[in-house]
């Protein structure tokens, strides 16, 4: 605060002297935080009187000014500033230096940036940010894979470090619980392949290979897909959403304060059990696959059970089924990691939760989709 010794006649008030031309504004007193409710409501009662047209001038005299700190300087400042939005010219008369310095420092705070018209961004500039988006978000996923599997690594050379209960009870949600949904969609797809397929194959007298289609498409290529989309819809969700809840709880914090890592005690566990867990539920989706494959065979195009089995198996050779089990724990680090590291970039709000809980889901279908078809490449080009 810059003061200055005053007499028992200074007056924290603002006072307005009359006069021709220019017009005044007399500032007299103590300008301090202490009296800045007073000098507030005198200097609104002296603007709210005085005429000021647009263009006119207006001299604030600040000689009798015996104290001023910030609180006294930023009301002059406003006061100046008010009177330059209604049109005036305005300046300062009798400031001394320390004052006028006080002045120029709280303009200089308080101005706001002045910025030009911002144009919206163009249909290239919206892709190429989303594209270094994703880029980025690539090169996360894969620096999050590479730390999982140093702690996978970490935890084969101690294998007491290896949570036996966590991984048991992630077999239990995201396997044994899935059974049924899994299991009904898996048979409802067998009939709606038979069922599209009879016709087609009845029209040639083709039926009994209805086998060979329900047989190959499911073992293949339909099991292992529709299983993984369903679990990333399922369990990679409630991973992500876990994972985020703790974080913006701050209960990943906690665990790394007591000494805990978050990749061992929440990622890996998940990852293994899906890895056990997934190959099983396809052999369990094959299975329900074909079974509805079969009954709407025998519906549809009057083939008995014995003679489906008969010919799905010299149809469906033991390297077809090894394709579509093979395919199952790559799907299943996919929709594990994704949905463990979604969980981790939550921001810290409840809204950031459903978005990553979203992105985990749509990421998870994507990349095994893309999985698939990299796989379906490279088996065409082994000819198997």
């Amino acid at each position: 605060m810059l003061n200055a010794p005053i007499t028992s006649r200074s007056t924290a008030s603002p006072d307005i002297r009359p006069g021709a031309t220019p017009r005044e504004l007399r500032c007299t007193g103590e300008w301090l935080l202490r009296s800045a409710a007073q000098i507030d409501v005198r200097i609104d009662a002296c603007l709210s009187v005085m005429p000021l047209p647009t263009g006119g001038e207006m001299l604030i005299d600040a000689q009798a000014v015996t104290a001023l700190d910030t609180s006294g300087a930023w009301l002059l400042h406003r006061t100046r500033r008010d009177l330059e939005l209604g049109g005036c010219t305005v300046s300062f008369t009798g400031l001394r230096p320390e004052f006028e310095a006080l002045l120029r420092l709280i303009a200089t705070r308080t101005t706001p940036a002045t910025h030009g018209p911002q144009s919206e961004p163009g249909a290239l500039n919206r892709i190429g940010g989303k594209a270094w988006e994703s880029l980025l978000g690539a090169f996360g996923l894969l620096s999050f894979l590479g730390a999982s599997a140093i702690a996978l690594m970490r935890e084969l050379v101690q294998p007491r470090r290896i949570r036996w209960k966590s991984i048991l009870y992630n077999l239990q949600t995201a396997g044994v619980a899935a059974l049924p949904i899994t299991g009904l969609l898996a048979f409802l797809l067998g009939i709606v392949i038979a069922y599209q397929g009879a016709e087609q194959l009845s029209r040639v007298g083709a039926n009994i290979y209805i086998a060979d289609l329900v047989g190959l498409s499911m073992v293949r290529e339909l099991s292992p897909l529709i299983t993984a989309i369903i679990i990333a819809g399922r369990s990679g969700s409630a991973y992500a959403a876990q994972i985020a809840t703790m974080k913006v709880t701050e209960e990943v914090d906690a665990l790394r304060t007591i000494g805990i890592a978050p990749i061992d005690l929440l990622v890996l566990p998940k990852v293994i059990a899906l890895v056990i867990a997934l190959p099983l539920l396809t052999v369990y989706t094959d299975i329900m696959g074909i079974l509805g494959g079969m009954v709407m065979a025998r519906a549809q195009l009057d083939v008995g059970y014995a003679t489906f089995i008969d010919r799905l198996d010299e149809a469906v050779s033991l390297t077809s089924f090894l394709i579509g089990i093979g395919k199952a724990p790559v799907f299943a680090v996919i929709i594990a990691l994704v949905g463990c590291y979604q969980g981790f970039q939550v921001s810290g709000s409840a809204e950031s939760v459903g978005q990553q809980t979203t992105k985990s889901v749509v990421q998870a279908i994507f990349l095994v989709i893309l999985a698939d078809a990299l796989f379906s490449i490279a088996f065409s080009w082994l000819n198997i």
